[in-house]
């Protein structure tokens, strides 16, 4: 069986500044992003809501790091993709600025199409064979998580060519970035798999519990080439679910 693991990215930005540490984990020699365990009494969603703790189980070392699929789902039928725009979500607390929001959701938008278009036709309209995609960044420190963005079309795709350019200095997320996501028939509205993914800064020793502006772009790049290649693995019959 394939398997398709969760690497970590070459990394593009190397931020110097440092976030306060708010968690003691295990440090790897990765030097991106870390993996966190997740389970439903530790997490807050906002695009999956009560899904989280009612159908979401733990996923395997090489999955998300909660999940719940459908069975018997068909999904070689699967052959086109529409992708919905990318929203922020958190609560009241969340200290993350608005324009970082907004770069965040552009940015995630963009990377998602980029790797989606390797392997599937991207289309606007519902329709036989096509899967519906919904994914969402959460600021998973903050309670009862609300919609506060949506991503934009950028025209030229090297306007967001990466988060440095439109930051605006201050830290994303306290301690790591969530992802949820949901696929569904776009016909019928099945839901067909939800996942839950939980990021936290890596590199070395002294900066492994550190969150920077690199880290978030890692965490997306991962996120967007793994989902679509774990979604091409299955829709060609190469991988199950």
């Amino acid at each position: 069986m394939n398997t398709l693991s969760f690497a970590c990215p070459p990394k593009k930005i190397v931020w110097p500044y440092p976030l306060l540490a708010v968690c003691l984990l295990t440090l790897s020699a990765c030097s991106s992003t870390q993996k966190v365990k997740l389970d439903s009494a530790s997490v807050n969603c906002g695009l999956l809501g009560p899904d989280c703790s009612s159908r979401l189980v733990p996923g395997g070392d090489d999955q998300v790091g909660m999940r719940n699929i459908k069975p018997g789902v068909n999904w070689t039928q699967y052959k086109k993709v529409i992708l919905s725009p990318v929203t922020f979500w958190g609560g009241d607390s969340t200290k993350v600025p608005v324009a970082d929001q907004q770069a965040l959701v552009n940015y995630f938008d963009q990377e998602l199409l980029e790797q989606l278009g390797k392997n599937f036709t991207l289309v606007s309209e519902p329709g036989p064979g096509v899967l519906k995609l919904d994914v969402a960044l959460t600021d998973a420190e903050t309670a009862i998580p609300v919609l506060r963005s949506i991503s934009i079309l950028i025209p030229q795709a090297h306007a967001v060519s990466n988060l440095k350019y439109l930051a605006t200095g201050t830290y994303p997320f306290v301690g790591g970035a969530q992802v949820e996501i949901r696929a569904t028939d776009s016909v019928t509205g099945e839901v067909l798999g939800e996942g839950l993914d939980k990021r936290i800064g890596g590199g070395s020793f002294k900066t492994g519990l550190q969150w920077q502006w690199g880290d978030a772009e890692n965490a997306i790049d991962l996120w967007s080439e793994v989902l679509s290649k774990r979604l091409a693995a299955w829709t060609s019959g190469t991988d199950k679910p």
